[in-house]
């Protein structure tokens, strides 16, 4: 579709008569007039409710960049599709909310992109930035359609023992890259109290017990998981609910971590050692999205017939509650999983 576009933008009408006075410019007023119209950003308008960016497919993104599609949304942002003009090349544009926190955050994960671009030797696996710029007070940050940023996905229907139908998407390819560095921090910068996605957040940054490196390990566990189910391991949006699936997956929280737990997390617990769970519960959903889950061996075996010990073995490292016991990353690598695969 963009081809076509392009090539209409291309094609030349045809010339009013001359008169003997008329001196001919360089390009036909009406084909000047048609360009400039197809290359110009749309009439500005308010942002969403939410801060984010308003837009209409096939409008522009400042005058070089043409929307073709949405292609994902997130906490920070949507990211976008577009034609690239000016190198005659698919884009993928990740735009910002209009909003101060999401914007700070953006120009740190530019920083970071830039930086790992700059010591990159060539055999990375994480999207390269192309470019970034301002619009409209909305940071957009440009990636080519290569990097990774279009996993394809494959979808599986499943039949329950209920006769429900479930749908779950699998990633076709294994090929997959690190694309999103939204809630990134340098080590020696500050740190947020709260960071990663609510469904990848590590105990101890609920607990309020500080974090570092190892909570990245924690949401590979997760991850992972997900890549072999199609779904989020931890479907939460509360932490008493989110502390109360990991102990349904993962079995009781240590009594050293709980003890430590900051003031605005002691509400968790009851007498300072147990979850209070099922009495603090917000629902009934609630209780019973934590009972479907089951243990963490049983997942995997579930979906995983070769090497399934040693994934599930993997993932117990992963996702240890105390990050000083969790796995690292080089561990990780050079676990058995990885070393001698079935």
């Amino acid at each position: 579709m963009a081809m076509e576009v392009e090539e209409m933008e291309k094609a030349r009408i045809r010339k009013r008569p001359r008169l003997g006075w008329d001196v001919a410019p360089s390009r036909p007023e009406a084909q000047r007039a048609l360009v400039t119209s197809r290359r110009s950003s749309p009439p500005k308008r308010d942002d969403d409710h939410e801060g984010h960016y308003v837009f209409n497919l096939g409008e522009n993104l400042t005058p070089r960049y043409k929307i073709l599609s949405k292609m994902g949304e997130g906490t920070f942002g949507r990211v976008l599709e577009c034609w690239d003009r000016q190198n005659r090349e698919y884009v993928a544009i990740k735009v910002v909310r209009s909003i101060r926190k999401y914007r700070d955050a953006a120009m740190i994960e530019v920083d970071v992109l830039e930086h790992l671009a700059k010591n990159d030797k060539g055999t990375s696996h994480f999207v390269q930035i192309r470019n970034w710029f301002d619009y409209r007070n909305h940071i957009c940050i440009i990636w080519g359609t290569n990097s990774g940023m279009t996993m394809k996905m494959l979808g599986m229907v499943q039949r329950g023992s209920s006769d429900e139908t479930h749908f779950r998407c699998l990633p076709k390819s294994s090929a997959i890259k690190l694309i999103d560095f939204g809630s990134t921090a340098f080590d020696n910068q500050n740190h947020s109290s709260i960071v990663s996605t609510r469904h990848y957040r590590a105990p101890e940054i609920i607990l309020g017990l500080g974090w570092s490196y190892p909570c990245d390990l924690w949401s590979v566990g997760c991850i992972l998981i997900e890549l072999c189910t199609g779904e989020a391991l931890f479907q939460t949006h509360e932490n008493l609910e989110h502390l109360a699936m990991m102990e349904r997956v993962l079995g009781p929280l240590p009594e050293h971590m709980i003890r430590r737990a900051n003031r605005g997390a002691e509400k968790y617990f009851r007498r300072g050692s147990r979850l209070n769970w099922p009495e603090g519960a917000v629902s009934r959903e609630s209780i019973r999205a934590v009972r479907k889950l089951d243990r963490l061996k049983n997942i995997v075996s579930r979906y995983v017939e070769s090497s399934r010990y040693s994934l599930a073995d993997m993932l117990e490292g992963l996702l240890k509650y105390d990050p000083s016991e969790r796995l690292t990353a080089r561990q990780a690598l050079n676990h058995p999983f990885f070393r001698y695969p079935n």
